[in-house]
């Protein structure tokens, strides 16, 4: 969030929601999310932008026409896609470990310290209870799950690097310890830690090489995507503080907000979608990291003794979600209730990997014939 003054400026867009009317049409008669045996899906693409909730985003009125109606006539809407927290950073990290907000990654770690656990262990829901920002070796992510089992991950994070004296080129983040002044943009550099989960786990940054391999500036995607081979099969892709609808306008004289956001993806999905990976066995995801609410779905907990997720109330709002792949008939509409952990769960299950923190809670869905509603071999629907 770039504002501390976090009620009123949710009042402010509440009023814009709800003057917005939807353009949604009637949801498919989908069967919600079981699990599909053998989802074919090995290449997963995900997106977040920044700070808008549905009805806006997704409104007849939407600053952001080809996110808003383009890519759903592609593959498919899920108009019921909850965040689970606020303000950025406890979603990033939910997204890749299931871990749950506390008070520092609920803040944004505005100083990037080390994450003190008040307990020795993992509890039975794999969260480790305490506060902080860095979580120690023990918490692993879903990159960790992939590097184990032999399977290839890469977080693209747009910008990083453009300024050397702020952070490096590669796994770019901030000294522990310090104020992290990442998490502004400047003339130079609009990368920031917050929106960069995978520098928040010592199980990747404390091997500087692997990092260093595994986060990278967004332009190297445009080099892995031409073969399947050097394409990852996760790849988390992080617009930077102008382009993932952050900021508006930007400092740069951009006009930011969902205006430059519809622009990257008129950018990038077209060269994602056109790629030898998404064709075999692709899906892209491009979601948000909150919305403007509390509300919450799927039996969303807390951490232990920690905070509300949603800090006046048990999750991050209603945000939404398309998602697109040569699984998935054009024009799809799921309203299903998913979330962040939702996508985390989902992943595993398709890789064949265990589920980490609330990702393998009770009730929890995955991702199932709701979405994935065509055949590729018969490309018949479902």
């Amino acid at each position: 969030m770039k504002s501390r003054a976090f009620p009123l400026w949710r009042s402010t867009m509440a009023l814009l929601s709800l003057a917005l009317t939807s353009a949604l049409s009637t949801p498919t008669s989908a069967q919600p999310g079981h699990a599909e045996a053998g989802t074919p899906v090995r290449h997963v693409f995900l997106i977040v932008l920044e700070n808008e909730p549905f009805d806006v985003t997704f409104g007849a009125k939407s600053l952001a026409p080809y996110l808003a109606h383009t890519l759903p006539a592609q593959g498919a809407l899920l108009s019921q896609y909850y965040a689970t927290g606020h303000y950025s950073l406890d979603n990033y990290i939910s997204l890749i470990s299931g871990q749950a907000p506390n008070p520092d990654t609920q803040k944004d770690c505005g100083t990037y310290v080390e994450f003190r656990p008040t307990t020795g262990k993992l509890d039975a829901n794999g969260q480790l209870a305490g506060q902080g920002c860095v979580f120690p070796a023990q918490v692993k992510t879903l990159a960790d799950q992939l590097h184990a089992a032999g399977l290839s991950w890469k977080g693209y994070m747009e910008g990083m690097g453009s300024d050397p004296a702020r952070e490096a080129a590669q796994c770019g983040h901030a000294a522990i310890g310090s104020r992290d002044h990442t998490n502004g943009e400047s003339l130079k550099d609009r990368y920031a830690d917050k929106h960069d989960p995978f520098v928040y786990f010592h199980s990747i940054i404390d091997d500087p090489a692997y990092c260093g391999a595994h986060v990278v500036p967004l332009d190297d995607m445009a080099n892995d995507l031409r073969q399947v081979t050097t394409t990852p099969n996760f790849a988390f892709i992080t617009p930077d503080l102008c382009h993932d609808g952050h900021d508006a306008p930007c400092r740069n004289g951009e006009p930011g907000g969902l205006v430059s956001a519809d622009q990257f993806l008129r950018t990038w999905v077209p060269r994602i979608t056109a790629s030898p990976a998404f064709r075999k066995d692709g899906l892209l995801i491009v979601t948000f990291d909150e919305g403007i609410d509390a509300k919450a779905c799927c039996g969303e907990q807390g951490l232990p003794g920690g905070p509300q997720p949603g800090q006046y109330g048990p999750g991050g709002g209603r945000i939404g979600a398309v998602m697109l792949s040569p699984f998935i008939r054009p024009g799809t509409v799921s309203d299903h209730p998913y979330n962040h952990y939702s996508t985390l769960r989902s992943i595993e299950q398709w890789f064949g990997l265990p589920h980490l923190g609330y990702a393998k809670a009770d009730g929890v869905p995955v991702f199932g014939r709701d979405v994935f509603t065509q055949s590729r071999q018969s490309g018949t629907a479902k």
